[in-house]
C-alpha cells in the first residue's frame, strides 16, 4: 500500500503534463487554422481593375453603390488641427478633380466619434476604449459603408481615373495578391450584409493580443477584415453570388491599377511592424519556423516531465 501513493502522484502529474501538450497543441492547431484563413486562399470573385473597367461597358447593370467618397483624418500629433499635410491634399485633390459631382465626406476626430454616438451608440464605449488610435479609424470606415454606403479610400490613397465602375459591385475589398486583403480602399452599398457582419462582430472581437501589430490587424484591421471575408462566405447561402476581390498588386508582376495611386503611409508603424511584414512576405519560411519552435515547446515539456517521471520512479523504488 505504502507504493500507491506515490503511483498516484506520478499518474496526476503525467495527465497534467499530457494536458498542458494538449493545450499547447490544441490552441496552436486553432492559431494555425485562423492564420490559413487569413493569409491562405481568399474567397470571393478576383478581378483586376482592368476587368473592371471593361465590364462598365455594360449598361444594363445596376449600380447599387452611391456616388460618395469617405476619407477620415485624425491628427494625432496635433489634436484639433484639421490641415492635411500637403501631400495627403494633392492625393484627395486628385479624386475631388475626377469626381466634381460626387458626395466626398472627410471625417475629422471630432465628426467620427459623433457620428459613432449617434448611429451606434452601442459601440461608443469601444470605439473610445481601444488601445490604438488607428483602430478608430479601422472600425469607423466599416460602420460608414454600413450606413452610408459608397467607397473609402485611406488618405494615403489618390484617384488615376474615375471611379464609376466600381459602383456595381454591392460589395468589394481590395487585395494585394499576397497575404492578407486590404482594408485602405473598400466599397458597397448601404446596409451590405458583409458590412453588418463585420460591424456587428467587432465588439466580441476587440481584445488585446499584447503585440501592437498583432491587436490592430487581428482586432480591427487587415487581418480582421480578412477574416470576416472568409466566414461571410463560408456561411452565405449558396444563392448568394460571392464577393469582389479588386486586385492591387503593387509588385512589378502585379496587373497595372487604372483607378487608384499611392503615396505616403505608414502612420501606425509600430516596433513589430517589420516582424511581420517579414513574415507576410515569406509565410513558407515563417511556417517553419512557426512549426519548429512548437515541436521545440513540446519536446522542452515533454522532456521534463520524463526526467521527472524517471526520477520519481527511482525514489519510489
Amino acid at each position: 500500500m505504502a507504493s500507491a501513493h506515490p503511483r498516484v502522484h506520478r499518474l496526476v502529474v503525467g495527465l497534467i503534463g499530457a494536458g498542458l501538450v494538449l493545450l499547447v497543441v490544441g490552441s496552436a492547431a486553432r492559431a494555425a487554422i485562423s492564420l490559413a484563413r487569413i493569409f491562405g486562399r481568399h474567397a470571393g470573385v478576383a478581378l483586376t481593375q482592368h476587368q473592371v473597367a471593361l465590364a462598365h461597358k455594360d449598361e444594363s447593370r445596376v449600380r447599387p453603390v452611391p456616388r460618395i467618397i469617405h476619407q477620415v483624418f485624425h491628427n494625432w500629433a496635433s489634436p484639433g488641427n484639421e490641415t492635411l499635410p500637403a501631400d495627403w491634399a494633392a492625393m484627395r485633390q486628385s479624386c475631388l478633380e475626377l469626381h466634381p459631382t460626387w458626395e466626398h465626406k472627410l471625417w475629422t476626430e471630432a465628426a467620427s466619434r459623433l457620428f459613432i454616438q449617434t448611429e451606434y451608440p452601442w459601440f461608443l464605449d469601444t470605439y473610445d476604449g481601444f488601445r490604438f488610435p488607428v483602430q478608430r479609424i479601422d472600425t469607423l470606415r466599416y460602420f460608414l459603408l454600413r450606413h452610408f454606403g459608397g467607397i473609402y479610400m485611406d488618405l494615403d490613397n489618390g484617384c488615376r481615373a474615375n471611379l464609376e465602375p466600381l459602383l456595381y459591385y454591392p460589395a468589394w475589398v481590395t487585395d494585394g495578391g499576397h497575404g492578407t486583403l486590404s482594408n485602405n480602399i473598400i466599397g458597397a452599398e448601404p446596409e451590405h450584409p458583409f458590412w453588418i457582419l463585420v460591424t456587428d462582430s467587432l465588439v466580441s472581437w476587440a481584445g488585446d493580443f499584447v503585440l501592437p501589430y498583432i491587436t490592430i490587424s487581428y482586432a480591427t484591421g487587415q487581418w480582421y477584415e480578412t477574416e470576416m471575408w472568409q466566414i461571410y462566405h463560408a456561411q452565405k447561402p449558396p444563392r448568394n453570388p460571392d464577393l469582389v476581390r479588386v486586385m492591387m498588386d503593387a509588385r512589378p508582376t502585379g496587373a497595372p491599377w487604372l483607378f487608384f495611386t499611392a503615396g505616403r503611409g505608414g502612420t501606425w508603424d509600430n516596433w513589430d511592424n517589420r516582424v511581420f511584414g517579414w513574415i507576410g512576405n515569406h509565410l513558407f519560411e515563417a511556417s517553419l519556423y512557426g512549426l519548429a519552435s512548437l515541436g521545440a515547446v513540446v519536446a522542452v515539456v515533454m522532456g521534463f516531465f520524463c526526467v521527472w517521471f524517471v526520477q520519481e520512479s527511482c525514489v519510489g523504488s
